[in-house]
């Protein structure tokens, strides 16, 4: 990893206990080029009169296996043919309807499409094959798809108005898709993102690096994120390329890279500004997988520099699990902690482009 220049900026401490300053590290780093997302082969369709799925009819289970030998033509991997699979049950419960609904009159057909010139003649869009091809190339088209929730990839073609309408749909999906194909599949431990699914515990691959405080505050304590190991922002780093599918050197997302504008991440007092100015989302739901931004004194936090955390786990009382570093009075303070805290006590949720803030 080529490292262009080195500066140092002061840092944050631990919520609810002043424990000090700590620094974080500015690397102008050369960037990494993206891997491509590994999510997973495509799925050849296998279906005939006896093959049964449980609360499927043979209807539904036929226009599955349109949909996904139409996305085996089009080399469409297996998330995608499992997106495709999760639209058509969200919009028409994989039947060839011919008649739309309140929003959408002039809707038909597996996928609803309107009579808007996009998706073809009346018997293109009643056509199970050709509607499926449509819209398999329509969500080809959008960047970054196959690093976003299904959900949202799929409304980026269908423009729902609730992005999250096809959540619920998701595990039908699955379950058809695997039914129906010449194989068993998981989406788990490749390089395609999951968000909000990354990590199990203290999985920081740098845990027993030592500290900028150990050996002093240079090249020898920077971790390969461009921060110091073992501070909030090098785990809440890690944590945001884990889930983007970024799991090993080069990494995707790093502190001299973050940002468009050509600034260092930097401390956690940056780090809003920061997702600002890359253009992702921030809100004040907690999200599994958001990073967590304390403002300088919020919830305890550094009255200058702040703290950043990530949601471990979102509950139904107003409250939820965080995870860090850094988070603990010495001498645990660069080790791993959870805590759980009221949802209104964080200054502001940082998303990934692959979340949203649901309303």
């Amino acid at each position: 990893m080529q490292r262009k220049s080195l500066g140092l900026v002061a840092l944050i401490v631990v919520p609810g206990t002043l424990i000090g300053l700590v620094f974080s590290i500015l690397l102008l780093l050369a960037p990494a080029k993206p891997a491509a997302a590994d999510c997973g082969p495509t799925a050849s369709v296998v279906i005939n009169g006896d093959t049964k799925v449980d609360g499927y009819s043979q209807e539904q289970l036929k226009n599955a296996a349109v949909i996904l030998g139409a996305g085996k033509a089009l080399d469409l991997s297996l998330r995608g043919q499992m997106i495709s699979v999760m639209v058509s049950l969200g919009e028409s419960g994989l039947r060839v309807l011919d008649y739309g609904d309140g929003p959408g009159p002039d809707s038909r057909g597996l996928f609803q499409q309107r009579d808007n010139g996009a998706w073809g003649s009346y018997a293109d869009r009643m056509d199970p094959t050709i509607s499926a091809t449509s819209f398999i190339k329509a969500l080809q088209k959008v960047e970054g798809w196959e690093l976003l929730e299904p959900t949202l990839a799929g409304n980026k073609v269908q423009r729902n108005a609730d992005p999250y309408h096809y959540e619920k749909y998701w595990p039908g999906a699955v379950k058809l898709v695997q039914a129906l194909s010449d194989g068993e599949y998981s989406l788990e431990g490749n390089d395609c993102a999951i968000p909000g699914k990354a990590g199990a515990g203290d999985d920081y691959p740098w845990k027993d690096s030592p500290t900028w405080m150990q050996v002093g505050a240079g090249a020898a304590a920077a971790s390969p994120l461009g921060m110091f190991y073992r501070e909030c922002v090098d785990f809440a780093l890690w944590r945001v390329n884990q889930q983007m599918g970024s799991t090993g050197e080069p990494f995707k997302f790093l502190n001299g890279n973050f940002r468009p504008d050509g600034q260092g991440l930097g401390s956690a007092l940056t780090w809003k500004s920061g997702w600002d100015a890359k253009g992702w989302p921030t809100g004040s739901v907690p999200r599994v997988g958001a990073v967590v931004w304390y403002a300088p004194g919020a919830g305890g936090a550094d009255p200058t520099y702040g703290h950043v955390a990530v949601v471990k786990e979102v509950k139904d009382d107003g409250t939820y699990v965080e995870e860090g570093y850094n988070g603990n009075p010495p001498p645990d303070d660069h080790n791993y902690y959870t805590r759980t805290v009221s949802n209104e006590i964080p200054s502001a949720f940082l998303y990934l482009p692959t979340q949203e803030e649901k309303k």
